[in-house]
């Protein structure tokens, strides 16, 4: 399972642990990812999601998963992310 958050693309970085001597050691900033069911109102069921914490946030702000998916441009979604917001287009145009 990667380590990519689902609706943002956020991943792991990389960089270097400096000590006090300047030492440099590689290290990875993994991202703060969560497992939660974000629930869309137009297709009216939970669709599990691993997001990061701060695209939980996002999601919130913008006013949940389905005003989320349609301003989110479709290179940074997964391909689960891709067809939930193809569902939601649709079910909206109905």
């Amino acid at each position: 399972m990667a380590r990519r958050c689902e609706l943002t693309g956020k991943g792991v970085m990389v960089g270097n642990n400096v000590s006090h001597a300047l030492n440099r050691t590689r290290r990875r900033f993994l991202p703060n990812l969560v497992n939660v069911t974000l629930i869309s109102d137009a297709l009216n069921r939970g669709i599990k999601f691993r997001i990061s914490a701060a695209a939980l946030r996002t999601v919130e702000h913008r006013g949940g998963l389905d005003a989320f998916l349609l301003k989110q441009s479709d290179d940074t979604l997964s391909t689960l992310a891709a067809g939930i917001k193809k569902e939601v287009r649709a079910a909206l145009a109905v």
